[in-house]
């Protein structure tokens, strides 16, 4: 269709490409004047295309069309007229003139607001549902039929600015475009608007944005977070106009405690606490303001209300006074109807837009990138002096950042106090999950909660993906040079180091990790990996690539290595810090941000986690963690559109599931580590005492909860009881028992449900007819304690051959002796390929049997040793995609091919 496009901004920007992408002919678009200079973003847009761009400053002169600006108009001949967020007044004239009419978007369920302040109006009114609609034009009451509506959750905390980026803008851009689809193929209904339930209150103006304080608590919220921005609830405090900005719905606010702030007309006192200031409804109960703005446009955090005027004056060092004349050269230059800028020059009474403040945010970071500011910051320090010393204290990390809140679980407990939290952490804060849902975690030693966590919902993850995508595309964390990215790492992995101890022994009481082992592995391996990962982040790069020439022109191709974006991490149970580690560490690395999802039942190690990588000073939104089901918060991972990568470790079964809601999502980039059962193959030449030790560690390390557990063990025929003989003696000097004691070499297993799998899979071996030498029972004690097990006389068709008891079980089987090549075809007759083990002297055989073996991982005379340099992943059933390594950044990152001509 030959389309009109008549609107501005971003929105209309994107509206305009999906249409030229939809192949429609654009034959004009129709926009606002420049200003300052500065073409909209919609006709910068048309203008690169060489579309014909008109920008009428009005359409209509005291009620009436321009005749000159309608036939302008009508020359360009448009079948259809598109008006995504068109501010503008529209004559009918036009909005009639087409084949087709016209459409428009609104933000609002119509009939429900009308109007251009409808978005603000479904906060103010607390509706629980929002969206938008494309109607078909009218005379500007949006009383037009209605084509398309799409609707949306609003969330208790939502502002517009939220909902927007969240919903409003990438679904109504497509919901635009899914309109004018509807209209091409002829299918477009035209449903007349009903005036029941129909409102239209009027444009938000400061004026009438003034707070009336004999309200609840919800009501107030609303208020203030329906004028958030734009235009700013406000109410006299200390005899002057102060505006609201950053309301929440606080729990047991009552028990707040904090400097009072008279507030005229309020039921009682305001409270400035650390984390803001708590504001109370007619109902007693409580909301939390963050910022505050007064008359002459200066912000501060409402934490600091009374002490906004006390901060002593930094000192400057030479190299920050340059910096500050620096500045003073941008302000001028910003400011330039300003003769001087002094210190006292105010940035806003001087004239400065907010367009402006974007410009200077930018001109600071071409400067010093290490600086970060965020156009917030500088609202809250208008003056030139302020703006500096603000910076300055930035740039020596004494910027006052707000305090994490963590609500901590305490514990004494192995000779030490441990904090847990015990929250979802999104965008940088602990936080309940949605309706307050929780659920205990429980310690396998003893059978008893350790504490209640967080239970996360669809709305959370939502939450939480929203909160990396803007991390990604538009914080701090996307523009940070990849050395400063590698420097936040390693500060993570110190941090890490520090509180080592407390980390391994929130993961004994959580998993049932044996203490000792937790220390070494499970925490000392994290530590490691997120080392060695730090130092890879400004080493991550492209490659020339010579191509064939078509000369006389001559071509430079290259390829550039870049982050994917949002990445879900999908962890299992068996080590919960660990596997943590190895995918988060290459995600961070390669530029991306995170959602993971801990296992349900082993949450606290990750959730600790994220209070260290806060306190090491990564921005909002980078990880991020969520404690819940797999079926939800996995499934909602798997699904989500902004999802770009998942990485999962896990069972083959769920592996299979998740790889398929991938692929219908939107086919994101997915690694898979599953299910194993690796063969371990023993020569009757190996080195019986080291093949004894490690082939009791292929078991049973880590309780045998070990995804690279031997889980057949394949002895030559000749020295198969012996074997046999000195395995079972090791196995009854194992002490089973508290993994806090340090004298434990076998802890309880992870949970009940797997216990109970553990005893049923032994019942299965005995019933096919393996021989049960010992254990195969659960240990008459509180707490999940499972007997070391072993079997023999294996036949390759019973069940506990082929499948995988991942616990402390080894099945023994024998082979002929010599029989290199019928060894090999019984280990390799499985669909699983994690990992395979072989113990001889004999090197050719050895390098022979290591060609052979069909497992991502063969270990040679050793088993179990993996280390954060050597990639590690499956072959067949037990998935694809690589941790550990240069190889584990590929999963985490794209290539793009760039080719010049010159």
């Amino acid at each position: 269709m030959k389309i009109a496009v008549i609107g501005q901004s971003l929105f209309g920007q994107e509206v305009y490409k999906e249409l030229v992408k939809e192949g429609h002919v654009i034959v004009g678009v129709f926009t606002i004047p420049d200003k300052d200079g500065k073409a909209d973003p919609l006709a910068a847009e048309a203008e690169k295309d060489g579309i014909p761009v008109f920008k009428f400053p009005r359409w209509r002169l005291k009620g009436k069309a321009i005749p000159e600006v309608v036939d302008q108009y009508r020359a360009v001949g448009a079948e259809l007229n598109v008006m995504p967020f068109c501010s503008q007044f529209i004559p009918m004239e036009v909005i009639d003139c087409p084949k087709h009419g016209s459409i428009i978007y609104h933000p609002s369920l119509l009939p429900r607001h009308r109007g251009a302040s409808a978005i603000n109006w479904t906060l103010i009114h607390g509706d629980k549902k929002g969206g938008f609609t494309v109607f078909w034009a009218d005379d500007g009451l949006d009383t037009g039929p209605i084509l398309l509506q799409r609707e949306c959750d609003v969330e208790p905390d939502d502002t517009v600015n939220t909902i927007y980026k969240r919903f409003l803008f990438p679904e109504g851009v497509k919901g635009t475009v899914d309109a004018v689809r509807l209209i091409a193929t002829g299918k477009a209904p035209k449903i007349v608007q009903k005036e029941d339930g129909a409102t239209y209150e009027g444009i938000q103006k400061k004026d009438n944005a003034k707070i009336d304080w004999n309200q609840s608590a919800e009501a107030l919220h609303n208020w203030i977070r329906g004028n958030d921005k734009v235009p700013g609830a406000w109410a006299e405090v200390d005899g002057q106009k102060v505006t609201f900005y950053g309301s929440t719905l606080v729990d047991n606010g009552t028990a707040a405690s904090g400097q009072p702030l008279e507030i005229p007309g309020a039921s009682r006192p305001g409270l400035v606490t650390k984390g803001g200031l708590v504001l109370f409804g007619n109902d007693g109960k409580t909301l939390l303001v963050k910022n505050l703005q007064f008359e002459g446009g200066k912000m501060i955090s409402a934490a600091q209300y009374f002490q906004s005027g006390d901060s002593a004056a930094v000192e400057l060092t030479e190299e920050e006074k340059a910096f500050a004349e620096d500045m003073r050269v941008v302000w001028k230059s910003i400011l330039s109807n300003v003769e001087e800028i002094a210190d006292s020059t105010d940035f806003f009474k001087s004239g400065a837009a907010s367009m402006d403040v974007v410009r200077l945010v930018e001109e600071v970071k071409l400067r010093a990138s290490e600086l970060q500011l965020q156009n917030e910051d500088v609202y809250m320090a208008t003056s030139f002096q302020e703006f500096i010393q603000m910076c300055v204290r930035k740039l020596r990390g004494e910027d006052g950042e707000e305090e994490l809140v963590v609500d901590y679980v305490e514990k004494n407990v192995n000779h030490m106090t441990i904090r847990m939290p015990h929250q979802l952490f999104i965008n940088g804060e602990f936080v309940d999950a949605e309706g307050g849902k929780t659920y205990k975690t429980i310690n396998p030693t003893d059978g008893q909660p350790i504490c209640e966590v967080s239970l996360a919902q669809v709305a959370d993850v939502d939450r939480a993906v929203v909160a990396a995508k803007e991390a990604f595309e538009e914080g701090e964390w996307g523009k940070m040079n990849p050395r400063d990215r590698g420097r936040l790492i390693y500060r993570l992995a110190d941090l890490m180091e520090e509180h080592q101890e407390e980390l391994a022994t929130i993961e004994a009481i959580d998993s049932g990790a044996v203490y000792t082992l937790a220390l070494k592995t499970h925490v000392g391996m994290s530590i490691q990996t997120f080392r060695y990962f730090a130092g890879w982040c400004d080493k991550i790069q492209g490659t020339t690539i010579p191509i064939n020439q078509a000369r006389p022109n001559r071509n430079l191709t290259f390829t550039r290595k870049e982050p994917i974006g949002v990445c879900a991490i999908v962890i299992p149970w068996n080590y919960p810090l660990m596997m943590l580690a190895w995918k988060t560490a290459a995600c961070l690395a390669a530029g991306n941000t995170v959602v993971l999802k801990p296992a349900q039942v082993t949450p606290l190690t990750a959730v600790k986690f994220a209070e260290l990588t806060a306190r090491a000073g990564f921005p909002k939104g980078v990880v991020n963690i969520l404690p819940g089901a797999g079926s939800l918060v996995g499934q909602r991972l798997s699904d989500h559109p902004d999802v770009r990568k998942l990485g999962f470790t896990g069972s083959t079964e769920i592996g299979k599931h998740i790889m398929k809601s991938c692929a219908v999502s939107n086919v994101k980039k997915v690694s898979l580590e599953l299910g194993g059962k690796s063969p371990l193959i023993i020569f009757s030449d190996c080195d019986m005492d080291k093949a004894v030790r490690m082939g009791m560690s292929s078991v049973f390390f880590n309780k045998g909860e070990n995804c690279i557990a031997a889980g057949r063990i394949f002895v030559e025929e000749s020295i198969h009881d012996q074997f046999l003989q000195r395995v079972v003696e090791e196995v009854k000097k194992m002490k089973i028992g508290d993994p806090l004691d340090r004298s434990t070499d076998h802890g309880p297993q992870n949970h009940r449900a797997h216990l109970d799998k553990l005893v049923e899979y032994c019942q299965a071996g005995v019933k096919d007819g393996a021989r049960l030498v010992c254990g195969g029972k659960h240990i008459d004690r509180p707490g999940f304690f499972f007997e070391p097990t072993v079997f023999t006389d294996v036949a390759d068709g019973m069940f506990i051959a082929q499948e995988e008891s991942f616990g402390p079980v080894m099945i023994i089987s024998k082979f002929k002796d010599g029989d290199v090549d019928g060894v090999l075809k019984r280990a390799n007759a499985t669909e699983y390929g994690l990992a395979s083990g072989v113990f001889t002297r004999d090197i050719s055989k050895a390098l022979y049997v290591s060609e052979k073996l069909q497992a991502g991982t063969v270990f040679v005379n050793t088993y179990n040793k993996t280390d954060v340099a050597a990639p590690f992943g499956g072959f067949k059933q037990s998935g694809f995609g690589k941790d550990l390594g240069q190889e584990a950044l590929n999963e985490y990152l794209k290539t793009k091919t760039v080719t010049i001509e010159y």
